[in-house]
């Protein structure tokens, strides 16, 4: 029997699986009847910690499905190393290309947009972002990447020629959160693999 193909969606820095993206895709899944075959990690804010947790969990999934993974932001970082160590699909929206440089100015006392708790990004952990950098994508074809060119946090640029060999999705204007999202969830689904039974 075929295995059936799990997605792993991973939020942006500071966020948590209540981000209005995440949420959207839950109930597209839930209300398809496939909502068993998302998993959404409130993804540790320390990368090396975050990267221990998520090989973990594509692991855990490979051993009874097929993975497959989406990220945003600095999720679509994380979903781009772990797509290369899988060999597994990767959906990115307005993917992070060099968070190690980016997010530098994040240094510090930082909160989490979904709480009012806070916590500390220190230069250790810039260091351990530059160690999961990708520098060269081996399965462009495993890669569908949405990008907004209104993005005021990342200049998507960027993303466009680190996957110009993968199937990009510039649309102009939008933001960084991508507006519009839910208009893409059923591509994002097929390019998955992710079989839900109500159309």
């Amino acid at each position: 029997m075929l295995k059936k193909n799990k997605l792993l969606y991973l939020h942006g820095f500071s966020g948590s699986p209540q981000s209005h993206k995440a949420q959207q895709l839950l109930a597209v899944m839930r209300q398809q009847g496939c909502d068993d075959l998302l998993v959404i990690p409130q993804i540790p804010v320390v990368p090396a910690d975050a990267a221990s947790m998520l090989k973990q969990l594509a692991e855990s999934i490979l051993t009874d499905y097929n993975l497959s993974v989406a990220g945003s932001s600095l999720g679509g970082y994380y979903a781009t190393w772990l797509a290369e160590q899988y060999d597994c699909t990767a959906v990115l929206i307005n993917p992070a290309i060099e968070p190690y440089k980016t997010l530098e100015a994040h240094l510090g006392e930082n909160k989490f947009y979904y709480s009012e708790q806070t916590w500390e990004f220190k230069p250790v952990h810039i260091d351990q972002l530059r160690q999961m950098d990708v520098t060269e994508i081996s399965h462009p074809e495993n890669f569908l990447v949405l990008l907004q060119t209104g993005d005021e946090v990342l200049d998507y640029h960027h993303a466009a020629r680190k996957f110009s060999q993968a199937e990009c999705v510039i649309e102009p204007g939008g933001n960084h959160a991508f507006n519009g999202f839910e208009n893409h969830i059923k591509r994002l689904l097929n390019f998955s693999h992710i079989i839900c039974p109500a159309p």
